[in-house]
């Protein structure tokens, strides 16, 4: 397998794997995420909202539980409701106090709706919005939280607490109570998706939202206009209310899946919906995901490149084992091949000569059975070491096979050719190996052969004439140089 497709499978083994586990885990943690708001958050958010709403309404029940048993006020109605004047300040300044939209007594005996501003009405059975009033007088309850319309400002939507006024004999007086407009209530609903960070939203059994807090249910619209929700809003109302404690539902819209809690809400006969956006909720592990991705694609690059330069040197380092003699560290038979052709190709551009000189040591056998195989491979390294310090850097030095080395020079003539192989051989002469406390002195035959390199010519003929010329100065008694023929 090539460098390259290994890298290739490097690659996509660790993209894979990295991009499988991020995923898995981004998939399971969404999974746990959205099963932990569809089981707890959402239910817990919604007993906390309905928590809340129960006590920002307990102030304005506090205040009509105070006016339903203040002597004042009954007493003026046992005493036949003189002085319209007094019971208008008295609700007035209820109203002041306390920060009430509208204070209002409704007497039992003449079915006058007083106001901070004196009589408003007359109560009557057959009036459809006088309905509450009956409503309160024939209930067993002290009082009730009502939604309604308010005719003394413009019919507003207000928020009444009516409370049930007994005389001294528990006998009943009439209804008195405060009543906060939906805009202070709207107002809490906002406060309460600050706080909790969900959608929050209260509508009636027809389906239209009342209030909202979320910017993706407005008040006035109906959410049968919405298919998906219209189904779960049916789902609900197909649901005794007392049953309803509390359920979760999740759909789809347009833009994402939508998660909420539907309860609902006796006081207000209406529905509580908390809802929470399932992108908005995995914002974090999607940032999560893309960072562990960015992550991956960062360790996938340092351990490609770390591979790459691992397998880079380890080629080359094969490449140099392959091409390398390894006892004198002088390139191979092998390097040869691959090293004369950009030889060839510069002596055809200079159209100059190529000398080859072969050198042989002497006797070498004769030393190996003297000094061992390990001293005649030192003598070899000796001889490698004293050829390269007598050549060029420019010159190609390489052991030949065995006890035999080749030297390859560039523009270089016969007679150059045999100086450079006389000094070599003179070099050889002079140099006493020492070895294991004995002195070695050692010879070497050389034979040169000289050629011109042309487009076309092989190099057989020149290295085989410098191949004779050698045997031929070990023919003639070793220890000298011998030109091969002129081609």
């Amino acid at each position: 397998m090539s460098r390259h497709k290994l890298i290739f499978l490097i690659i996509a083994i660790l993209a894979s794997g990295f991009i499988a586990t991020s995923v898995v885990s981004y998939q399971v943690s969404r999974m746990s995420i959205h099963n932990a708001i569809v089981d707890s958050t959402l239910p817990l958010s919604s007993d906390n909202i309905y928590s809340e709403i129960q006590k920002d309404l307990i102030r304005p029940i506090f205040v009509s539980s105070k006016m339903a048993s203040d002597t004042f006020l009954r007493d003026w109605m046992l005493d036949g409701e003189q002085n319209i004047d007094k019971i208008s300040r008295y609700l007035q300044e209820v109203q002041d106090q306390y920060g009430a939209f509208i204070s209002f007594l409704v007497s039992g005996r003449t079915s006058n709706y007083y106001y901070g501003k004196g009589v408003l009405k007359q109560v009557r059975p057959n009036e459809e919005r006088d309905a509450w009033y009956y409503r309160v007088r024939d209930m067993q309850v002290p009082y009730e939280i009502n939604v309604d319309r308010d005719m003394a400002h413009a019919d507003a939507l207000t928020i009444f607490i009516n409370y049930r006024v007994l005389d001294y004999d528990n006998q009943y007086l009439g209804a008195v109570g405060v009543g906060l407009t939906v805009d202070s209530v709207q107002k809490l609903i906002s406060h309460y998706q600050d706080r909790f960070r969900r959608d929050v939203y209260f509508v009636d059994s027809s389906g239209l939202i009342r209030l909202s807090g979320s910017k993706h249910q407005v008040v006035g619209q109906n959410i049968n206009q919405q298919p998906a929700l219209a189904g779960i809003f049916q789902q609900v109302l197909n649901t005794a209310k007392d049953d309803i404690h509390g359920g979760s539902f999740q759909y789809e819209d347009a833009e994402t899946k939508q998660l909420i809690n539907i309860r609902y809400i006796p006081e207000l006969q209406w529905y509580l919906f908390v809802g929470q956006d399932e992108l908005e909720a995995t914002s974090d592990i999607r940032q999560a995901l893309q960072l562990n991705l960015l992550l991956c694609l960062v360790v996938t690059a340092i351990v490609v490149a770390l591979t790459h330069v691992a397998l880079r040197r380890y080629q080359d380092k094969l490449e140099t084992m392959a091409t390398t003699d390894t006892l004198t560290g002088l390139p191979n038979r092998r390097a040869f091949d691959v090293v004369i052709d950009v030889f060839l190709n510069e002596n055809e551009r200079a159209r100059s000569t190529l000398a080859f000189i072969l050198l042989d040591v002497d006797h070498f056998k004769s030393i190996n059975d003297r000094l061992g195989h390990l001293g005649g491979d030192y003598v070899l390294t000796v001889v490698a070491r004293i050829i390269k310090g007598n050549t060029r850097a420019a010159d190609f030095i390489c052991r030949w096979g065995g006890e035999e080395f080749l030297i390859a020079i560039k523009d270089c003539d016969e007679h150059n050719a045999l100086l450079l192989a006389e000094k070599i051989r003179s070099a050889i002469e002079n140099e006493l190996i020492a070895y294991q406390g004995s002195q070695v002195a050692i010879t070497a035959s050389l034979g040169v052969g000289v050629g011109v390199a042309r487009a076309g010519e092989k190099l057989e003929p020149v290295l085989e004439r410098a191949d004779k010329a050698m045997y031929a100065a070990k023919a003639a008694g070793r220890n000298q140089v011998q030109l091969g023929d002129s081609a």
